[in-house]
């Protein structure tokens, strides 16, 4: 019989730790929770845990700081970021850190753990596959390594937060097939909410400065007008953004 997963959640919040401990539990989850940062990460220290849901604003040690230490594990650990930080900053330096999701409070509990589903989901999936392929995907002189998690382009390493290398492994994957946004929020981030597609032209546009040599002038990843985007097997003699 499989283990249940193990989830670990970060929140000061009583009530909000209460309800998210039941929600998930619910789900048959094995769920754990630390009241506060230095609590948050000593239980993170303690074993080995499939997910962490972490508030950002966190008495002793910030929720922040927790998401750096869990990024330098030699394991990955999917991250959910929930924080009544809800400004645009604050959101897109938890992705730089590393976290997979951003929640902002006040959110749906349903939302939450349909999101935790997905990205145990998708987590397990990509694990699968990797131990299929067993070895690096190359196209388009990138490198992507699906076991270590590590891609390079031309031989230079690149440092990529774990979306945006699930993002480029899907493309990588699939050269020359055109994806919607909708598609690719499914296919990637394990959901298609509408409303959330910007999240895909952002981790697009992060991604260009990244692999490409010119950001508006693509080669690699190129918009397709009126249907959505592909990653091109060979080098584009048009320039498409």
């Amino acid at each position: 019989m499989e283990r249940p997963k193990r989830i670990l959640i970060v929140e000061d919040d009583a009530h909000i730790a209460d309800l998210l401990c039941m929600h998930l539990r619910d789900e048959s989850y094995a769920v754990e929770l630390a009241a506060d940062g230095h609590a948050g990460l000593r239980r993170l220290d303690e074993g080995r845990w499939d997910m962490l849901v972490l508030d950002l604003m966190l008495p002793g040690v910030d929720g922040l700081e927790i998401c750096k230490r869990a990024r330098a594990m030699p394991h990955y650990l999917p991250i959910i970021i929930i924080s009544a930080r809800s400004s645009e900053v604050h959101r897109i330096l938890g992705l730089e850190l590393g976290a997979d999701d951003y929640l902002a409070k006040p959110f749906s509990m349903l939302e939450l753990v349909a999101r935790v589903r997905a990205l145990l989901r998708r987590t397990d999936a990509l694990a699968h596959d990797a131990r299929l392929a067993a070895g690096q995907l190359e196209c388009h002189g990138l490198t992507l390594d699906p076991v270590a998690r590590s891609a390079s382009l031309e031989g230079t390493s690149l440092d990529l937060t774990p979306r945006e290398f699930d993002l480029l492994y899907f493309f990588v994957r699939h050269p020359d097939r055109v994806f919607s946004r909708l598609s690719l929020l499914n296919e990637v981030w394990g959901y298609s909410h509408d409303g959330y597609e910007h999240t895909v032209n952002t981790h697009i546009n992060r991604l260009r400065t990244k692999i490409e040599a010119d950001p508006a002038a693509p080669q690699r990843i190129l918009t397709v007008w009126g249907h959505g985007y592909k990653f091109a097997a060979a080098p584009s003699t048009v320039g498409d953004k």
